[in-house]
């Protein structure tokens, strides 16, 4: 029987896109090129894990303060704020604020997506942040537009949060403004080139890398006699790969060779470019992850720098800005604010330092205790003073010297 709301159509109901990535992973399809890929088997790849750590692990070890700002337009660490506390030190009680920030960046990278369930304090203020695994959260979307998170269990429970009680970590919006993207999925031809390749690499090395042939004899044999010298053929080379590699052939028997090698396939130049397609993808330097063909030690220092402008300051600011929507209330934006501290990565080497702060401190707008303080050292007394230089002053307070006569 139809019910009034199908009749009068208000009846709504959710769809599911056929190029659903998932979709895919769901009847156990694999596709060819462009189909759906593992994400954890993509991020198996020697060269995905080492993009995946290296950003990872160096977007957790800048420091992520809360800052509180203050009245002449300067900024001061908040660090009588628990939530500085959550970010800096102590995720939750069982997890450093390094290994959250960590998992949290790895899920974002490899699934696109990342959550953590936040937990309030009376006082309306984040005291832990408890990292979720993606596989096991649903995000639906409500009829006001905000999103709900229902959480699967291994056992089979469920749980929903509303948006206030989970922090989101989107790669890329996703067409739905609700999902992020996985990079994965988006370049999934480039992974399902290289895993492919990882295969056969795998196959061939499983077999020694003995190539495979024909047998061929001038003369017809008999099938006894084939299959007997077709099995001794296998005993002597497909048995053990110890084995010597030295056969005496008779009979007037030559041997062709139905597969390319390596060298004449190109397999090991290609294998390369589809590494450094990987490193493409997340924007990570090749010789940030161990790639140093083409690597010198200008280039090197050049690449140490891109890394940290073109692809760990992004995701820094990816981070600090859902982290101020998620993890900070609207009245308590406008005087706090979350943010790394990426000054230390962009420094350079000591002696780099050191000339910037002697510029900064003889051209006046840099102290003594400012320049001890990036570099982790106590405070003195009186290095609070800025210098002037005496040869600058301020426009208009120049006063003419009438000692001397005019013309002079």
């Amino acid at each position: 029987m139809i019910s009034l709301s199908r009749l009068f159509g208000r009846e709504t109901r959710a769809a599911i896109k056929s190029d659903d990535p998932y979709l895919g992973q769901w009847f156990g399809l694999r596709g060819g090129i462009g189909g759906y890929v593992d994400p954890n088997r993509a991020s198996g790849l020697a060269t995905a894990h080492a993009c995946i750590a290296t950003v990872s692990q160096n977007v957790a070890a800048i420091p992520l303060h809360v800052y509180r700002r203050g009245d002449n337009g300067g900024q001061e660490k908040a660090k009588d704020h628990p939530l500085y506390t959550v970010l800096h030190d102590m995720a939750n009680p069982a997890m450093t604020a390094f290994e959250a920030r960590e998992y949290l960046t790895a899920c974002l990278m490899i699934h696109g997506n990342a959550y953590a369930r936040i937990e309030w304090s009376g006082r309306g203020q984040v005291t832990a942040l408890y990292p979720l695994d993606p596989a096991g959260v649903t995000v639906e979307r409500l009829p006001s537009g905000r999103p709900r998170y229902r959480l699967s269990g291994k056992s089979g429970s469920t749980a929903m949060l509303l948006q206030e009680e989970v922090l989101h970590l989107r790669y890329r919006l996703a067409p739905d403004s609700v999902m992020g993207l996985s990079p994965i999925q988006i370049a999934s031809g480039t992974f399902h080139l290289a895993l492919t390749q990882q295969e056969t690499a795998a196959k061939q090395a499983g077999k020694s890398f003995r190539p495979e042939g024909a047998l061929v004899f001038p003369n017809a044999m008999g099938t006894d006699k084939r299959d007997t010298t077709l099995e001794k053929l296998r005993q002597k080379f497909e048995s053990d790969s110890a084995v010597s590699g030295v056969m005496v052939l008779d009979g007037g028997a030559d041997w062709k060779s139905f597969s390319f090698s390596s060298k004449d396939a190109e397999f090991l130049d290609k294998m390369k470019l589809s590494n450094l397609d990987v490193c493409r993808i997340w924007g990570v330097p090749p010789t940030a992850v161990g790639i140093t063909d083409n690597a010198t030690y200008s280039n090197a220092d050049q690449e140490s720098r891109a890394l940290v402008q073109r692809c760990l300051a992004p995701m820094a600011k990816r981070l600090e800005q859902a982290m101020n929507a998620a993890l900070l209330t609207a009245a308590s934006r406008q005087s706090l604010f979350i943010e790394h501290d990426l000054a230390g990565l962009l420094r350079g080497d000591m002696k780099a330092r050191y000339e910037s702060y002697r510029i900064g401190r003889e051209g006046g707008w840099l102290s003594s205790n400012d320049i001890r303080g990036w570099e982790n050292m106590p405070q003195i007394e009186g290095g609070d003073e800025y210098l002037s230089p005496l040869n600058m002053t301020v426009v208009g307070d120049r006063q003419t010297d009438t000692s001397q006569p005019e013309g002079v």
